[in-house]
């Protein structure tokens, strides 16, 4: 009995983490909800219980309930711009690595390129505020590392999440610098089996768990690296070594409340358009259109039956609360400009600040993405025994523009009159880089542009022809009509 109580106290210290991680873990599994959406979300029950309610008519408005998932919006708005072109990496001597090539390409031996591996981790960091990424390589006792690539063993990166990490602990050196010292989460979860890894910076533990049969296996190796390979990826820092500033833990909570409001909504329509009646016990009633209602003749007249009928005036402004919701979203996303509802409304110079301020909020994304990678390949550098001398460089700016307002306004700009060659050829470029999506393609149609040759043009109604000797009396020519002969 003492043995299985001793298994069972050591199972429980394992399992469980420190006052951070219980502090913070329902509200990273709120977040996650949020962002996920769909089933998830919905057992969740995260929609509003009223007191009288039954657990089937709970269940019934669970189901009939949408849920409007701005969280995973915002997020995958923010990615699209910080991944629209792949960041720059200089690999150093690591690029003559054999294994350098097939690590690009599959980066957690699960089939996902590094690129596609760094948008997930931006995508869990803005869900959670961080993120943790484990860069490891099996010891198998090689003495080379081309004996090690030849037998598939090589560095590759593992996410995981901050609800899978227990424990964790920072210490400062002599330099000043904090180092991680110990390190403990979970690793695999196969129904009742648990794999919880924990890690120090002269061993690495492995435990093998089952709550259920009460089953506790574990085994140690050394350490070979003397630190531990763990990188923690900010989206923003807050004030709490290892613990993040989620980018929608506001955003889930407005969705919370548009979610309860369209029960509510769903609710008063409902009751609109489906009236009850108030009878007496003795008063037969018909269904369906132009029923016969039956009374009996010595009812009396205060007992006639009558309609109880919503008024529906509380549907507008369930809407006005959803709609004024939604716009709060996208002030604290600063998305409000890329709505195009919202963008008719704003004036232009709100518009450009909107765009400043969600410029300044990309770049520091950016920038903890970058920190993140060289931290990254830094860890993969000294597994392969080489000095790190990478450079990794995310856009540090981003062009966020209303096309068609400046589409617009570089149109006018055009016809004001101004015919100077060089002006003209201006606007016609950025014209190109605006309209043109492909940047080839716009490089090729501008070279067309330098290189214009004189062409005569002629006026299609009385046949009179002119040299067009500039590109500036070609647009002048053809806005008034003539074609080039």
């Amino acid at each position: 009995m003492d043995a299985i109580e001793s298994i069972e106290q050591s199972i429980d210290r394992l399992m469980s983490g420190n006052q951070l991680y219980s502090e913070y873990r329902d509200q990273w599994q709120y977040l996650l909800e949020s962002y996920v959406g769909g089933k998830e979300y919905q057992n969740a029950q995260h929609l509003l219980k009223y007191s009288l309610e039954t657990a089937s008519e709970y269940g019934l408005r669970l189901n009939q309930t949408p849920y409007e998932n701005h969280c995973a919006s915002v997020v995958g708005v923010y990615n699209s711009f910080i991944f629209k072109s792949p960041p720059s990496r200089d690999l150093g001597n690591l690029q003559n690595t054999p294994f350098i090539e097939d690590l690009l390409k599959d980066a957690d031996l699960d089939g996902r390129s590094f690129n596609a591996f760094m948008k997930d981790v931006a995508t869990y960091s803005s869900i959670f505020g961080h993120q943790w990424v484990i860069v490891s390589k099996p010891d198998v006792g090689a003495t080379t590392m081309a004996d090690e690539f030849a037998i598939g063993v090589r560095p590759y990166m593992s996410m995981v999440s901050p609800l899978m990490v227990l424990d964790w602990e920072w210490e400062r050196d002599i330099t000043g610098k904090y180092r991680l010292v110990y390190f403990k989460y979970i690793e695999e979860v196969n129904g009742d089996d648990h794999v919880v890894r924990k890690w120090t910076e002269d061993e690495i533990w492995t435990y093998h768990v089952n709550r259920e049969g009460k089953k506790l296996e574990s085994y140690v190796e050394p350490n070979g690296l003397g630190k531990i390979p763990a990188v923690c990826v900010y989206s923003q820092r807050s004030v709490i070594r290892g613990i993040g500033k989620s980018d929608i833990a506001d955003i889930a909570n407005q969705s919370k409340y548009i979610y309860n409001l369209l029960s509510e909504l769903e609710a008063s329509i409902r009751l609109d358009g489906h009236p009850s009646l108030a009878k007496t016990e003795n008063t037969l009633v018909g269904t369906g259109p132009g029923s016969i209602i039956q009374m009996p003749e010595d009812l009396d007249p205060g007992l006639k039956p009558y309609v109880v009928q919503a008024s529906g005036a509380n549907v507008n402004q369930i809407l006005d609360a959803i709609n004024h919701a939604i716009e709060s979203i996208d002030k604290m996303a600063n998305l409000g400009s890329m709505r195009a509802t919202e963008s008719t409304s704003m004036s232009g110079v709100a518009m450009q600040t909107e765009f400043q301020m969600l410029g300044a909020k990309l770049a520091e994304k950016a920038d903890a993405l970058e920190l993140a990678e060289e931290n990254i390949w830094r860890l993969v550098s000294e597994y392969a025994g080489l000095p790190y001398d990478c450079t990794i460089e995310y856009a540090d700016s981003f062009n966020i523009r209303d096309r068609d307002a400046d589409l617009d306004f570089l149109i006018k700009a055009r016809t004001a009159g101004v015919q100077t060659e060089g002006f003209q050829k201006e606007v016609s470029r950025q014209i190109v880089e605006l309209v043109v999506k492909d940047d080839n393609t716009a490089m090729e149609i501008v070279g067309q542009l330098e290189a214009f040759e004189p062409h005569p043009m002629m006026d299609p109604d009385t046949g009179e022809t002119l040299m067009a000797n500039t590109y500036a009396e070609h647009l002048s020519l053809a806005e008034q009509g003539w074609i080039h002969s």
